[in-house]
């Protein structure tokens, strides 16, 4: 791309262009757009990203994001909290949300163990997971995880972790094929796959 003619559009221009998927063709075309924009509408438009970022929680419960420090699901008392469903990110929450086949609690990781990429449990929640885990009231633990060989070693992680507090560990149904993401199968295939979870082993 040539250079442009102001510094401050290139320094916008560059900005936008590390966002995940966005070229720099892409984030020309939107930092153009913005300056056709009122000054009061790019202003809540920015106010609105810098909020997000400073002002969203992470659920104290269930590692979720949130408006506060217990997210709407957590706090939600027609919610089976019997039932942890253990996932990935919120991206996964929102997939199985869609569903409307789910009624439990979720506890998300943070991501999955993956030694290429440097993270290993310490990274992730799971210690906080056995914690819920071991409660009284928590029944089953449904493991909600990608169908990559990432996600299937860190199923079997968390089945030998929660091993030792009582609780049926379970795994969603193969309609899910191997090397699939939660977060991209359609809703009626991963609604099913909740339905129809099986006993980890």
């Amino acid at each position: 791309m040539t250079n442009l003619p102001s510094k401050l559009l290139s320094e916008a221009v560059e900005e936008i262009a590390s966002l995940p998927g966005v070229g720099r063709k892409t984030a020309l075309r939107l930092a153009l757009h913005l300056l056709k924009q009122p000054v009061d509408q790019v202003n809540r438009f920015s106010a609105a990203i810098v909020r997000m970022r400073t002002e969203l929680y992470r659920c104290r419960i269930c590692n979720s994001i949130s408006d506060a420090s217990i997210c709407t699901i957590c706090s939600d008392p027609s919610r089976d909290a019997s039932t942890i469903c253990v996932v990935e990110s919120i991206r996964e929450v929102m997939s199985i949300e869609n569903t409307m086949q789910y009624n439990g609690l979720y506890h998300v990781l943070g991501g999955i163990i993956s030694p290429i990429e440097g993270v290993g449990p310490s990274d992730l929640a799971i210690e906080e997971l056995q914690e819920r885990a071991a409660h009284s009231g928590v029944r089953e633990v449904i493991l909600a995880l990608s169908t990559t060989m990432e996600g299937e070693t860190t199923g079997y992680y968390l089945y030998k972790k929660l091993s030792a507090c009582n609780v049926l560990v379970s795994i969603i149904a193969r309609g899910v094929s191997f090397g699939d993401e939660i977060e991209y199968a359609d809703e009626i295939t991963l609604g099913r796959s909740i339905k129809n979870r099986q006993p980890f082993v």
